[in-house]
């Protein structure tokens, strides 16, 4: 069986939800099926949470209105039947009528979270019914059932690899499973979520869970691009990438994927591909654990990046210095994307800044501290073991005129990382494609 994943611009409305019910169903086979909450949907639903906190039950009960409103529309667009048009939208109002009453209590993080979770549990009652009406032998598996996170907000595989196949089994006959993607419950059995992104990375813990053939992640565009499209002119999609190479571009900046979505798949080895809803004829990406050698596949560019430069002679000679150093970044929860030493100096990047005074503050104990803003890191990923002589050089002779905070190379085999000002990253990017993309 294979696991496919739709975003939220997949089902963003009644034509796109009848034509990923076309998809799905048109080669027959038995597919799980994990999508996300209709586009926007959960935007508004943090602003209906924000105004609840801030006490503006007028303005969230304004929201809930329009969100309202907009699904009785779109029911009405996507059924044909009369019975189908009224049984979603007695479920869909009351889901509404449920986010009305958070008017009435105080309002708990813990209600923010089962807020979050009403788009996705909307959206596939509406896609199950639609199969449904249109004689598609469909069953809606409740994600709140087997999905959970342990007290580290982790994936309890245990707990879901035992029970996700059990809903399976239990409607054995059925062409076509529906769950929710991002939604889940925690360990202690509250409403929680995988956090924004999450639906690609239900989807690979759901594939990991039943052993899929495939993991299939749909969204608007056709694979991962070799470089950023919304930036760099002529990209081109990667036909093929490593599990490993594949993390690297999602955490430096692909948006297409979730940066924690492919390690429950690379861990059972299951291939993720990535697809376009929009032409889904195209090939897309295939993510797996084998290697291709000798080749550089994409570049990708993280923005909001800060630079925490630390000088001591103290460094010297010294051993535990930089355990202490690092214990600073521990404490405030704040991890380290990139770092460069030298006898008397550290050099590191975050992407959080949170807590930027106080990690300063701390910092300058050890000495002299100056801190770098509007920094953004571009990763070259590829095959890029320190053997394969001359891949390095092509990519900083591409930024030859192109002024270069850090350089972080040999930590991984499979990218060199620049960091360069924000000013600079279109520049970068295209020059990075001219140099090495261009046939």
């Amino acid at each position: 069986m294979k696991v496919l994943k739709f975003g939220g611009t997949s089902v963003g409305s009644p034509q796109r939800m009848k034509d990923v019910c076309k998809l799905i169903c048109e080669d027959g086979e038995q597919k799980l099926v994990v999508l996300s909450a209709m586009s926007g949907t959960t935007n508004t639903l943090v602003e209906i949470s924000k105004c609840y906190q801030s006490g503006d039950k007028a303005g969230a009960a304004a929201l809930i209105d329009k969100l309202k409103q907009l699904y009785s529309q779109h029911i009405a667009n996507l059924y044909g039947t009369s019975p189908y048009k009224q049984n979603v939208q007695k479920f869909a109002d009351g889901k509404f009528e449920y986010l009305l009453s958070f008017a009435n209590a105080p309002f708990t993080e813990a209600n923010e979270k089962e807020i979050l979770a009403q788009g996705e549990l909307i959206s596939t009652f509406m896609v199950t019914s639609y199969l449904c009406e249109k004689g598609v032998k469909a069953a809606l598996l409740p994600a709140l059932d087997f999905m959970r996170i342990d007290g580290n907000s982790e994936p309890d595989m245990n707990f879901i690899c035992e029970n996700a196949p059990k809903f399976i089994d239990k409607e054995s006959d059925i062409q076509i499973y529906i769950t929710q993607g991002f939604i889940c419950r925690n360990a202690k059995g509250g409403i929680d979520n995988l956090q924004r992104g999450g639906s690609d990375y239900t989807a690979s813990i759901i594939g990991a869970a039943i052993h899929a053939e495939e993991i299939q992640i749909w969204t608007d565009i056709d694979g991962m691009h070799n470089n950023d499209p919304r930036v760099v002119k002529n990209t081109r999609p990667v036909r093929h990438l490593l599990f490993e190479e594949a993390a690297e571009l999602a955490y430096f900046g692909a948006k297409i994927l979730h940066p924690t979505c492919i390690q429950p798949a690379k861990t059972a080895g299951i291939p993720v591909r990535l697809l376009n809803t929009m032409e889904p004829t195209a090939p897309g990406t295939l993510i797996n654990n084998e290697a291709e050698s000798g080749s550089i596949k994409a570049v990708a560019a993280k923005d909001n990046i800060t630079a925490i430069n630390i000088k001591s002679s103290r460094m010297l000679l010294a051993y535990g210095f930089l355990r202490r150093i690092f214990e600073i970044f521990e404490k405030y929860k704040t991890p380290i994307d990139m770092i460069c030493t030298s006898e008397v100096g550290v050099s590191m990047s975050i992407d959080n800044p949170q807590n930027l005074d106080l990690i300063v503050r701390e910092l300058q104990e050890f000495g002299t501290v100056t801190v770098d803003s509007d920094m953004c890191i571009i990763c070259v990923v590829g095959d890029m073991k320190w053997n394969n002589v001359g891949f390095e050089s092509r990519a900083l002779d591409a930024l030859s005129d192109i002024p270069v905070h850090m350089i972080s190379y040999g930590g991984s085999n499979y990218n060199i990382s620049f960091l360069v000002k924000e000013e600079d990253k279109k520049r970068a990017l295209q020059r990075l494609s001219d140099k090495l993309f261009k046939k």
